[in-house]
């Protein structure tokens, strides 16, 4: 059964997932302008991707689930808002933003969100992300700039292992010499050395600065090159209080400002509890814009391509008025379609 599944590989991973947890803390005080951005433009996203299904699925359909609600920190009820999400959290886990059902299950597509029986017949839950990028003008970039980096490695390694630079590392330091004399454009990426102080001369000086360049280009191919499906270490457990309590197969779908991708849960818990993709695949970072909660970033390329190109939305300036008279500004999205990719919906999705 998919739920035993799923608790049996959270018990697998490598740090400990408390499935008892229950939220507790204060609510937040004071919302600010890039929350309120960052919220438009995820609701701009579910926008897409529940569209993109609607309107391309002849056998199944889509509805909104996850909260819709506008209030923000600082607006009256905020606070009473916030302990009901809680107890929300702590009673049925982390609801998902959209899920799918089968129009043979609901010909009229009537489905009560209420009832606990309708929301286990889903066949599939999303839970959605957005990121102000465009993916494959990324990927460009860091292509180029990753390739930029070997030629730059070897251009300078051959320098370092020419004379007078090849006989003065060689008498300071055989180690490095050593290193760079086996180097080859294919294990650059796995090279590291520590980077010298020497001053003693003009020619060490100048070794020096041709150690420190390598250095720099070899940090370069060394960083995470890749864009990523960033669910929450905090979120396994609530995301798997929703699958006990309902059984239904849940996803992760991340969407850029060109097209989607999307992986499953099942999944991302199986690459996490393999530390030999780590660094490779997937890393797990303290994310300074998520009040350094521990996030896992997975390459989207472990992912599948769900939403092959999405138009472009337009955007305008809002504000939001504070009790205070505070305010803030922001933006909102509108329009943007989304084209799914049907085989990838059908085989990752419904009959994964």
């Amino acid at each position: 059964m998919y739920k035993i599944e799923i608790e049996q590989l959270i018990n697998r991973l490598p740090f400990e997932v408390d499935t008892s947890v229950m939220v507790t803390g204060s609510p937040p005080t004071m919302a600010s302008s890039e929350f309120l951005t960052n919220r438009e433009q995820g609701d701009w996203a579910e926008r897409v991707v529940l569209r993109a299904i609607n309107e391309s699925s002849s056998d199944y359909f889509a509805v909104d689930y996850g909260r819709k609600d506008v209030i923000s920190a600082g607006d009256p009820g905020f606070a009473e808002f916030y302990k009901k999400y809680q107890e929300e959290l702590n009673l049925v886990g982390k609801k998902p933003d959209i899920l799918i059902f089968r129009k043979k299950d609901f010909p009229d597509m009537d489905v009560m969100l209420s009832n606990d029986n309708h929301i286990a017949q889903a066949v599939a839950a999303l839970e959605v992300r957005s990121s102000s990028f465009l993916e494959g003008k990324y990927r460009a970039y860091m292509e180029k700039r990753q390739a930029d980096a070997v030629d730059a490695c070897e251009d300078l390694r051959k320098t370092i292992l020419c004379e007078p630079f090849s006989s003065l590392l060689r008498n300071k330091s055989k180690a490095i010499f050593e290193l760079l004399s086996n180097a080859n454009v294919d294990i650059f990426r796995d090279l590291d050395f520590r980077l010298p102080s020497w001053s003693s001369t003009t020619q060490l000086v100048q070794l020096r600065e041709l150690l420190s360049q390598l250095k720099t280009n070899i940090k370069i191919l060394h960083s995470r090159d890749y864009l990523s499906i960033t669910p929450k270490v905090e979120d396994f457990a609530l995301v798997n209080r929703w699958i006990q309590n309902y059984n239904v197969r849940h996803y992760y779908l991340q969407v850029f400002f060109d097209k989607a991708f999307v992986i499953s849960f099942r999944n991302i818990l199986k690459l996490v509890a393999n530390d030999e993709h780590e660094e490779k695949h997937f890393s797990i970072e303290r994310d300074v814009k998520n009040q350094g909660k521990s996030t896992v970033k997975v390459d989207v390329r472990v992912g599948n391509e769900i939403l092959g190109r999405i138009e472009m939305p337009e955007h305008k300036s809002s504000v939001k008025e504070l009790e205070r008279g505070r305010l803030l500004f922001y933006v909102q999205f509108d329009g943007g379609r989304g084209y799914l990719d049907k085989d990838v919906f059908v085989r990752d999705i419904i009959n994964a």
